[in-house]
Formats: structure tokens, sequence, C-alpha cells
């Protein structure tokens, strides 16, 4: 099975309630804000953090681009 193909997901994790959701990682693009549909929280990311899933993700977006370069 060829892994380029496969799309990436992240679980988000909410820091203000603990809520969370599977999302899909947007491929050559970032996600600045988010609704936690928990809380209904905007979160943002954390300085130094290029999007939501660097700071709230199970799997950071550079760790996925690389995967997909390999």
């Amino acid at each position: 099975m060829n892994n380029s193909s496969q799309n990436q997901h992240s679980v988000i994790t909410c820091p203000n309630c603990q809520g969370h959701e599977i999302l899909e990682i947007p491929r050559g693009s970032s996600q600045h804000l988010y609704r936690c549909p928990s809380c209904s929280s905007i979160l943002k990311p954390k300085s130094g953090d290029c999007c939501i899933f660097c700071s709230f993700g199970s799997l950071d977006c550079s760790s996925s681009e690389q995967n997909l370069a390999a």
C-alpha cells in the first residue's frame, strides 16, 4: 500500500475542557483557528507553533509533511 495516498489525521484536544475531535491535516496549508465542539473555545496556535495541530494535536503538521515525503 502506498502511504503517500493516505490522509493524515490528528486528535485535537481542547486545553480548556479536554474535549477532543479527530481532524484531517490539510496538505499544503495550515489551520490557525479551531472552535472546540464541546465548549466553543477558540483555539489559536501557541507561540512558536505554526498551527493548531502542532499546539493541540496528537500529530503535528511538520511530522505529517516529513512522513508524506518519505
